[in-house]
């Protein structure tokens, strides 16, 4: 009989997906609070807890790391407007509300050191390589389009005024949108969002 021997179990090696995921994860929740260029590789290697040589096995630079976490951020979102839009199939604006709503819960859980993602890149774009505005301009367009389908939709159902424009609604939305939680992190307080909700929703009827 083979008796195992005592002390810790064997640490278990990471994957290349598992240690590129965390690395993607990690960027997303620093880089929601701190701005691109102000934060460095090795800091977020430190959060994630990986050797500093390994980062170029994933990476082909720190730009290359940053469109990666603009597409995983993008895709992340996108999840999180279709699971909140589509929440409510029968009353699609009350789907808007409930997006709203964890956004400023979001807001609140972090003390309003969090904003969005995109937006922050967005703000440092006069410094950024060329490379970034389209990844940028494409999550903006993906996230309007969403929102356009969900405000088609309540127009159909005779939920909003049938004169509204969904797409040019939409993209109001997003420009203003961005534009409060800015506010909020500057106020450290929900009253600009919770104010530019309530107008937005009031355009509709």
């Amino acid at each position: 009989m083979t008796i195992a021997k005592r002390g810790r179990p064997p640490k278990q090696a990471r994957c290349f997906d598992d240690t590129k995921q965390a690395l993607l994860l990690t960027g997303m929740a620093i880089l929601t609070e701190r701005g691109f260029n102000t934060v460095g590789i090795d800091y977020i290697l430190k959060r994630v807890g990986v050797p500093k040589g390994s980062f170029y096995h994933y990476f082909k630079s720190k730009d290359d790391f940053g469109l990666q976490v603009i597409a995983h951020y993008d895709q992340y979102f996108c999840a999180k407007l279709k699971r909140c839009f589509n929440s409510e199939p029968e009353t699609p604006v009350e789907g808007i509300k409930r997006f709203i709503e964890e956004a400023v819960e979001g807001m609140q859980k972090y003390r309003f050191t969090r904003g969005c993602l995109i937006g922050n890149f967005g703000q440092e774009m006069p410094i950024l390589a060329e490379a970034f505005k389209q990844p940028l301009a494409d999550c903006l367009q993906h996230w309007t389009a969403l929102l356009s389908a969900t405000l088609k939709q309540a127009q159909d159902l005779g939920q909003i005024a049938t004169e509204i424009d969904c797409q040019e609604q939409a993209e109001f939305f997003w420009i203003g949108w961005e534009g409060a939680i800015l506010s909020a992190k500057v106020m450290q307080s929900d009253v600009p969002m919770r104010k530019f909700a309530t107008v937005f929703l009031a355009r509709l009827t």
